[in-house]
C-alpha cells in the first residue's frame, strides 16, 4: 500500500472511530464516514466493502499492535526490554487505551460497544490463552481453559469499563496491579 493509500486509509480509520465514540454502529452510515473523513463515495468503497468490513480492518489494525507479544518503545511507554510478563502486557495495553490515539476507550466503554467489544475480546482472549495459561489448576479441580479465558477477558472487560466510569484517575501500572491481583488466584 502506498503513502497515499495508507493516509486515506487512516483518515477512514480516524473518522469512523469518532462516529463510533458519538453514535451506535448501526446508525452509522457509509455517508457519515465519507462525511466525516472529508472523502468520496468511490474512495470508500475503493478501500472496503462494507462498513462491515471496515470495522473488522480497523480492529485487526488497532489490535495487531495494542496486543502484540513484541513489546516496543513508545511515547509514553517502553516495554521493549520486559518480554513474557503478562502484568508488562496488560500495562501496555492499559497505556493504548489510555493514549487513545484512536478512541479506543470511547469505543469500548460506549453504550452501543457489542461489535467492538466482540473483536477486542477475540484478541484478548488469544493473548490470555497463549501467555497466561499453561494447564493451570483452580482450587486443585480442572478447569477448563476457555472457561478461564472467557473468566479473565470479561474481566479485564469490566475493568475497563470501571476505570471509565471513575474518570480514568489510576495509572496504567496501578491498573494493572489490581487486575494481576484479581486474577492471580485464577492464574
Amino acid at each position: 500500500m502506498d503513502r497515499r493509500q495508507q493516509k486515506t486509509r487512516d483518515a477512514i480509520f480516524k473518522a469512523f472511530g469518532v462516529l463510533l465514540a458519538q453514535k451506535s454502529f448501526s446508525k452509522i452510515t457509509v455517508q457519515d464516514i465519507i462525511d466525516e473523513a472529508n472523502i468520496g463515495r468511490t474512495t470508500f468503497y475503493d478501500h472496503f466493502e462494507t462498513k462491515d468490513y471496515l470495522l473488522k480492518e480497523m480492529c485487526a489494525d488497532l489490535f495487531a499492535h495494542v496486543f502484540s507479544d513484541k513489546l516496543s518503545a513508545e511515547g509514553t511507554h517502553d516495554f521493549s526490554l520486559i518480554t513474557g510478563n503478562p502484568r508488562a502486557m496488560v500495562t501496555h495495553i492499559l497505556y493504548h487505551l489510555l493514549d487513545d490515539e484512536r478512541n479506543i476507550l470511547g469505543m469500548l466503554t460506549n453504550e452501543s460497544n457489542e461489535l467492538f467489544l466482540g473483536f477486542f475480546r477475540e484478541y484478548l482472549s488469544e493473548l490470555i490463552a497463549d501467555h497466561m495459561l499453561n494447564g493451570l489448576e483452580l482450587r486443585g479441580k480442572r478447569v477448563p481453559d476457555d472457561f478461564l479465558v472467557n473468566h479473565i477477558s470479561s474481566s479485564f472487560v469490566g475493568m475497563i469499563q470501571w476505570w471509565s466510569r471513575n474518570g480514568l484517575k489510576q495509572s496504567p501500572e496501578e491498573m494493572s496491579e489490581y487486575f494481576m491481583a484479581v486474577i492471580a488466584p485464577s492464574i
